[in-house]
């Protein structure tokens, strides 16, 4: 697409369905419930008015391709239109790469359940996030998604590794900034498997690359489906003496806003050793 196609398409565009296609390319996929609670939760008499404006505005972007859905619904048929997965169109992913200068193009293919799966509940809880601030309960100063959020570094052998979080943020709440690292976890991996996830963050943070650039560690949380699974991670963190427990903290769906809303730092006085989470 040249920059004269993306003018004369940007002329038909509103500023909200450019942040709707801007959201898309952050989290890849987002239900139509997800964009209706980023996009138009102000504004609409009831939550119904709401639902109807986001499935007009996301059909006429769909019939200009800017947006495409995914053939398997979130929830079955009963979810009806808020079980909708969207993700870029062909057309949307050329404007995108145009306005931000790319020139690797992005293919978007449908993806396995597994994967949408995940990659919604990632969305959600960075969607979640920005709840929190609309009701001013933090502020959100920074939210980076794959791959932006991937840190590469030199482990203790000499070796080139790759951190890959599912989520990156920073909250503010009065004069205290919180860092997190985000795992959205749906119970399909073995806790052996999250064990070693949880070395790789040590191998990271003993590196001090994130501490010289920010003056802290970021608090590492796991945010699991419910009580059984939180219990058999906290097990296998706990049975391994080469972890360090104050590096990490294992919540569910239900308890994560109440974690973000009183903050999961350690005190800003911790050892080197064992990386802060929480700073003035």
């Amino acid at each position: 697409m040249s920059p004269t196609d993306a003018t004369s398409l940007l002329i038909h565009l509103s500023t909200r369905d450019i942040a709707i296609l801007e959201s898309l390319r952050s989290y890849r996929l987002l239900t139509t419930a997800h964009i209706r609670r980023l996009h138009f939760a102000q504004g609409h008499a009831s939550l119904a008015a709401a639902s109807g404006a986001v499935m007009r505005v996301l059909t006429r972007l769909e019939t200009r391709n800017l947006v495409a859905r995914l053939a398997r619904r979130i929830g079955g048929v009963r979810a009806g239109s808020s079980g909708v997965t969207w993700q870029l169109g062909a057309t949307g992913e050329r404007l995108l790469r145009t306005m931000h200068g790319e020139k690797q193009r992005r293919r978007y293919v449908e993806p396995s359940p597994a994967f949408a799966a995940h990659t919604l509940a990632v969305a959600d809880l960075a969607i979640g996030l920005y709840e929190l601030q609309d009701q001013a309960v933090i502020e959100v100063v920074r939210v980076d998604t794959e791959p932006s959020c991937w840190q590469s570094f030199v482990g203790p052998h000499g070796t080139f590794e790759w951190l890959k979080p599912d989520l990156y943020a920073v909250t503010a709440s009065g004069d205290y900034e919180d860092h997190w690292f985000f795992e959205a976890d749906l119970a399909t991996e073995h806790p052996p498997v999250v064990v070693r996830k949880a070395k790789v963050y040590q191998r990271y943070a003993a590196t001090g690359a994130h501490q010289g650039r920010h003056g802290l560690f970021p608090a590492v949380i796991w945010v699991v489906p419910d009580t059984a699974r939180a219990a058999a991670i906290e097990a296998a963190l706990s049975a391994d003496t080469a972890i360090q427990p104050e590096l990490f903290r294992v919540v569910t769906t239900e308890d994560f806003r109440q974690l973000i809303a009183t903050g999961g730092g350690t005190s800003p006085d911790a050892e080197p050793t064992a990386p802060q989470q929480t700073t003035h």
